[in-house]
């Protein structure tokens, strides 16, 4: 069995299963368009990570906030993720893809450009 070389650096693995255990959860308890919602940020976030493993540290930063973001639910009550929070991960995660020119992954998401809150810099969305 031919064993293919890992090129991922080390913090790329870790937020993928993040995101991805994160989706799983949800998963359990969303349903219709709260569980897309869920899925396109999770597939956004993946190319986000995968496509900034070689990019500068600041690029890698925003998408790690733009992850714990998505992942550490600030606005959730109880057990879910409320349709809120996922609004504002959205927008979170549309103004990183943003910043870093993907703004390929913003068809992936219902934002569109002139949408985005412009006023809301990534660092102070962790902070709300």
């Amino acid at each position: 069995m031919a064993v293919e070389p890992r090129h991922a650096e080390p913090g790329t693995d870790v937020l993928i299963r993040k995101v991805d255990s994160h989706l799983a959860t949800l998963r359990v308890g969303l349903h219709g368009p709260e569980l897309e919602l869920a899925e396109r940020l999770a597939r956004c976030l993946r190319e986000m990570v995968v496509s900034t493993a070689q990019a500068s540290a600041a690029d890698r930063g925003q998408v790690r906030v733009a992850v714990h973001y998505f992942v550490l639910r600030r606005e959730s009550r109880g057990r879910l993720l409320s349709m809120r929070s996922l609004a504002v991960a959205e927008r979170v995660v549309a103004k990183v893809a943003r910043q870093l020119g993907r703004v390929d992954l913003l068809s992936e998401l219902r934002l569109e450009g002139s949408a985005l809150d412009d006023e809301l810099t990534v660092g102070d969305a962790l902070l709300r």
